[in-house]
């Protein structure tokens, strides 16, 4: 696939890497010379100097033979008219764009975007996607990772396994035993920062970090079987009034009617207009970083903290801080993904990286086959696909036992209708059923070709 990126920062980063490692012809466009040369230096792309929605830069780019363009440049204007230039002058098939002013995305502007006027196939709002990831998670505290498939009920939960976990050294192929009817599988595990997909015979050990596809009416059992018993925060102090925090912020008042939520924005001005916007939130104008401000806040009796400023060390510092105040939880928006290996240490108990979460929902676009959803795990090292399967595919018609899976690839469930199938070995997946797979990274490819249409199809 012929891939134009317009943006060179972290979220373009992150889309070239994943796309030139799978392969894919990637060109990449940006104005600042350094940004060219460091994504030159560092992937297996061709990146030129140059304004992403300048029809001449992007002929220099290929655009004339490209099958998808991808605008994610900070100014939501230069990605829609990259799209508008894509489709007017070039006739590109798919393009996806990265809006963030939620003015562009409100639903009396929802005919702004189609073919007719500015032809935008997928828009990506990175505020929109962390808010409603915050969201899960608070709404479910013993997990780190929330995603939700198959319009929410089925939940892939990523969870820490504890001292007090019930079922620790506990091989796999006992669960079903123990636990019967329960609607939930171990799909992967990640130990001492290597992620695989495990085997009936595996066992998990404390300080693993597994992830656990569930039935969604059964997530909460399951987290409890796991040693995650942890309540619903009913006291939330937000860090960062900007566009996330506000979000969140107004999605709790409207959701949760007895939780307490108070803000704390430092720019006085942007804290002011947090203020008129919100009914029952209080507002705090102050930096998160001082510690008589969160006393303040009620910090000691608060139980969970989400810091969501544009700065990961004032986020991180934050978290620290509160926990060190006796905040029960901590949760940290962070850009920068080389801070992802210190939150554990750091006592903080889960963190969002807007970038991964782009990443996923471009990927979902991008994959070959039936993909009705899709989302990358552990930086990469795995993703979580939703697909239709076909009547052409290998796994219809047969118990999954008789398949042979590769190594590598696992079904979480099966959504079938109403129902969702926990699956066994003399499971069958039947056509149109759609499937929920944990496939690791080097196996997308054979997910990808088990779900794409064949010529016999036809």
């Amino acid at each position: 696939m012929k891939v134009i990126i317009c943006g060179a920062g972290q979220v373009g980063f992150g889309i070239a890497k994943q796309l030139a490692a799978e392969k894919n012809d990637v060109t990449v466009v940006d104005q600042s010379p350094n940004l060219v040369q460091s994504i030159s230096d560092s992937l297996d792309v061709r990146a030129i100097v140059g304004h992403g929605a300048h029809p001449d830069v992007l002929d220099r780019a290929g655009a004339r033979d490209a099958d998808m363009l991808i605008a994610v440049t900070f100014h939501d204007e230069v990605n829609m008219v990259a799209c508008q230039v894509a489709h007017s002058v070039f006739n590109v098939p798919t393009k996806i764009a990265r809006i963030r002013a939620q003015s562009y995305l409100q639903p009396v502007w929802q005919d702004l975007f189609a073919r007719d006027h500015m032809p935008i196939d997928v828009i990506i709002s990175p505020e929109l996607e962390v808010g409603r990831t915050v969201l899960r998670r608070l709404a479910m505290p013993g997990a780190f990772e929330t995603v939700d498939f198959a319009e929410g009920r089925v939940n892939v939960v990523g969870i820490n396994i504890e001292d007090d976990c019930p079922i620790v050294n506990t091989p796999l192929k006992q669960l079903t035993e123990l636990f019967p009817d329960l609607r939930a599988r171990v799909v992967g595990i990640v130990r001492n920062g290597s992620l695989f997909v495990p085997h009936r015979d595996d066992q998990m050990l404390v300080g693993d970090e597994v992830y656990l596809a569930s039935d969604a009416r059964d997530v909460k059992r399951s987290l409890a079987i796991f040693g995650h018993e942890e309540k619903q925060a009913r006291k939330v102090l937000i860090v960062g009034g900007g566009n996330i925090g506000l979000y969140v912020a107004r999605e709790l008042e409207k959701k949760e009617s007895g939780v307490r939520v108070k803000v704390v924005e430092r720019d006085r001005q942007r804290a002011v207009y947090a203020a008129d916007h919100l009914k029952r939130t209080i507002v705090l104008n102050g930096d998160g970083l001082d510690p008589q401000l969160l006393r303040e806040a009620g910090i000691s009796d608060t139980e969970t903290i989400v810091t969501l400023t544009n700065d990961d060390q004032a986020n991180i510092l934050t978290c620290v801080l509160a926990k060190r105040e006796g905040c029960s939880r901590a949760m940290s928006l962070i850009n920068n993904r080389t801070y992802s290996p210190l939150m554990r240490s750091l006592g903080i108990d889960a963190f969002l990286n807007p970038r991964a979460t782009t990443v996923s929902h471009v990927l979902q676009h991008v994959r070959r086959g039936r993909i009705r959803g899709l989302h990358s795990v552990h930086d990469g090292a795995a993703e979580v696909i939703e697909a239709e399967a076909l009547e052409t595919s290998p796994l219809v018609g047969k118990p999954l036992r008789d398949v042979q899976l590769p190594d590598g690839i696992l079904i979480g469930a099966i959504v079938r209708g109403k129902e969702i199938v926990i699956p066994r070995g003399s499971t069958e997946v039947a056509a149109k059923d759609r499937v929920i797979i944990f496939a690791r990274a080097d196996q997308v490819p054979t997910v990808e070709q088990m779900f794409r249409v064949s010529l016999e199809f036809f």
